[in-house]
């Protein structure tokens, strides 16, 4: 047994000063109590739950710093996109992605939900050993030492009655019975692992038709974490309201998989009906604010969302930024500029959606602090230039992921004032993955 005692601790956004945690051999807590000061294993200051990334994409963040000055939209970064895709392979796919991994735990981030599509070789072809590009992404998270949960994504599809183009062949598995056997091997290479979980992703309304769907729907287990984008772009709504007269949101509910296990993404662009449907269906919705920003894809009606009874949860996504506490700023601003009204999420409620949402969404339990969860934990600085006179209710409006002192996993202690303990800096991990994923970026992008 472990114990953990904190200055300040945030429960429910909720600050409790002089608490004592108890955490088991396995990672979690079995006992939480108010307490004065007294002998503890690790004393810490200011303690928030960690951080859950619910949705990654960990290859675009080679494109970090490269496609930020030309202008154009989210459809020419697309193509942008794909030619980094191109040059991935398991053993540089590795490097990148704990490159990336490293830089998430680091700035607080304890889980990720990667939305991993990048399945074979640029051609389609399979790789041998089988599984070889999702292995590497595991053996990445465990060497830095983040929980992941692989969202295994299904696509199909270049668009709506389209075939794939040849950059998207890499990403498809033939059909969704194809990718059903390989879901079903690799949740049983995968199983038994403390750190790496298996869920799964239907790429978007583009790229998986409603027959695959449905197929998919039925030969997924229950308990397995979902996810979507949803709605991203108005040109998707356009399409699939011309093809199947239905809005996304209408075709998932046609389907059936409007439910509390599925978790949209973005889900920028709805209506008054789609909104009804996913809080009704209790539908976390994953909103991605420095993504959405820097494409330029709009702000999403997140408040809207919450008031329906969709849990809101935020993301990475493109990691362009990875900064849970700009996530959370975001989410915030964004609803400020659209309503022009302050306070549209509490700063709990922003707490609760970059970590208890985001580990719901994920599949990962509750993680209130509370007996059973898991003791993934944050302590932030209060006496750095910009959270020194905050109150610590209020730190996801002040701090940075610069801020971030100390994370555990598992209490565990994995990283300490931006360093990992025991391994590489990230800036060096990074620099190295990226000569071995791109070579030259700006080639691969610009050429």
């Amino acid at each position: 047994m472990t114990a953990f005692w904190c200055e300040s601790l945030l429960i429910d956004g909720v600050h409790i000063a002089g608490m004592r945690l108890e955490v088991d051999p396995a990672g979690r807590i079995t006992r939480v109590q108010v307490e004065p000061a007294k002998a503890a294993d690790i004393r810490l200051r200011t303690v928030v739950p960690g951080f859950g990334n619910a949705h990654s994409h960990a290859f675009h963040r080679a494109l970090r710093g490269q496609t930020h000055g030309d202008g154009g939209d989210f459809w020419l970064w697309r193509e942008r996109m794909y030619r980094v895709a191109a040059q991935l392979d398991p053993s540089n796919y590795q490097a990148l992605a704990t490159a990336v991994f490293a830089e998430m735990l680091v700035s607080g981030y304890t889980a990720v939900g990667e939305f991993h599509y990048v399945h074979h070789r640029a051609d389609g072809a399979p790789y041998e050993p089988a599984h070889a590009m999702e292995l590497a992404l595991a053996a990445a998270a465990r060497a830095v030492g983040i929980r992941l949960v692989l969202l295994d994504t299904l696509y199909l599809t270049g668009g709506i009655g389209r075939e794939l183009a040849p950059e998207q062949r890499a990403f498809s598995d033939g059909s969704a019975a194809g990718w059903l056997a390989r879901w079903q091997s690799l949740r049983a290479q995968l199983a038994g692992d403390d750190l790496v979980t298996l869920g799964a992703a239907l790429h978007s309304v583009r790229a998986v038709t409603p027959d695959a769907m449905r197929e998919v729907l039925a030969g997924l287990p229950r308990e397995v974490a979902l996810h979507i984008h949803l709605s991203e772009q108005p040109l998707e709504n356009r399409d699939c309201l011309a093809a199947y007269g239905l809005t996304p949101t209408g075709l998932l509910e046609s389907v059936g998989a409007l439910a509390p296990r599925l978790s949209v993404v973005h889900a920028t662009h709805l209506s008054d009906t789609d909104r009804a449907l996913l809080g009704d269906a209790g539908v976390t919705v994953v909103m991605c604010p420095t993504t959405e920003a820097d494409l330029g894809d709009g702000v999403g009606p997140a408040h809207a969302l919450a008031t329906a009874g969709s849990p809101i949860a935020l993301g990475s996504d493109q990691n362009a930024v990875i900064d849970p506490f700009l996530e959370m700023r975001g989410l915030e601003m964004g609803e400020r500029l659209v309503s022009k009204q302050r306070g549209r999420f509490a700063p709990a409620a922003l707490l609760a959606a970059a970590s208890t949402a985001g580990y719901a969404a994920l599949g990962l339990g509750r993680h209130r602090l509370q007996p059973g969860d898991l003791c993934d934990l944050v302590e932030i600085s209060t006496t750095g230039v910009r959270t020194v006179g905050s109150l610590a209710g209020q730190l996801p409006l002040t701090a940075t992921a610069s801020d971030v002192l100390r994370v555990f996993v598992g209490g565990r202690l994995v990283a300490e004032c931006g360093q990992l303990i025991g391994g590489e800096r990230p800036a060096a991990l990074m620099t190295d993955a990226l000569a071995r994923a791109c070579k030259s970026t700006t080639r691969v992008v610009q050429g």
